[in-house]
């Protein structure tokens, strides 16, 4: 038969055993101690191994708009204060190439003269131009009356049929024109889409933006050039 021990009878006895006891379940402190060590080392290990090298973080304010779609290398482009060049070239065979609108009806900034013009390149496979289109369509509608003339100037399209889906689909009333070679592309040295021109009533580039715009800047820009 076995003897049960008998129960500690001091306070001394009675403190003996209680250290013999873990502080949780059957761990004592130093194994709990550790358990955290090895848990903190862990935790160091991987976030030394996922945080990036350096400093990415912004330097100034972010500008949350959409950017331009680059086609090309940067180029000198055109300035303010030059006279627009006309919407026509002589090309290396020597042959010429007069921009038209989708009907085929020549498109001349000197017949333009007098008014405020906005000379937009696009595509319509180009998103940043796309989330813009609404914004020349409205434009379009407030300042007609007033003085100002859009010519969307399309380049890289695959043919004119595209360019004239892509017009009739989202009811785009202002003049637009498919530059399939790119001529008036490189002559006005664009290399990014969209990329606008604001031309005064004098025929001279008075802004260039190689950015698509949104309706409270493309309406400032147009107000400061529509004929008084």
């Amino acid at each position: 038969m076995t003897e049960t021990p008998p129960a500690p009878s001091s306070p001394d006895q009675r403190a003996a055993v209680g250290e013999r006891h873990g502080l949780v379940g059957p761990f004592g402190g130093r194994q709990i101690l550790a358990g955290v060590l090895i848990v903190v080392a862990v935790v160091v290990i991987v976030v030394g191994a996922t945080a990036p090298l350096g400093t990415v973080g912004a330097t100034g304010p972010v500008d949350p708009r959409p950017t331009p779609y680059l086609i090309g290398p940067a180029v000198e482009g055109l300035r303010v204060g030059d006279l627009a060049p006309e919407l026509e070239v002589t090309r290396a065979d020597g042959s010429a190439f007069q921009l038209t609108d989708l009907d085929g009806r020549p498109i001349r900034l000197a017949d333009l003269a007098g008014r405020a013009v906005w000379l937009n390149f696009w595509a319509s496979w180009c998103p940043p131009c796309q989330a813009e289109t609404p914004v020349l369509r409205a434009l379009d509608r407030e300042y007609r009356e007033h003085g100002l003339t859009i010519v969307g100037i399309s380049v890289q399209e695959t043919s004119v049929v595209d360019v004239a889906a892509y017009v009739a689909r989202y009811a785009l009333g202002y003049t637009i024109a498919a530059d399939l070679d790119g001529d008036i592309f490189r002559r006005y040295r664009v290399y990014g889409l969209p990329t606008q021109f604001f031309i005064g009533p004098d025929g001279r580039i008075a802004g260039v933006i190689a950015a698509p715009l949104d309706l409270a800047s493309a309406r400032a820009r147009i107000e400061a050039i529509l004929p008084q």
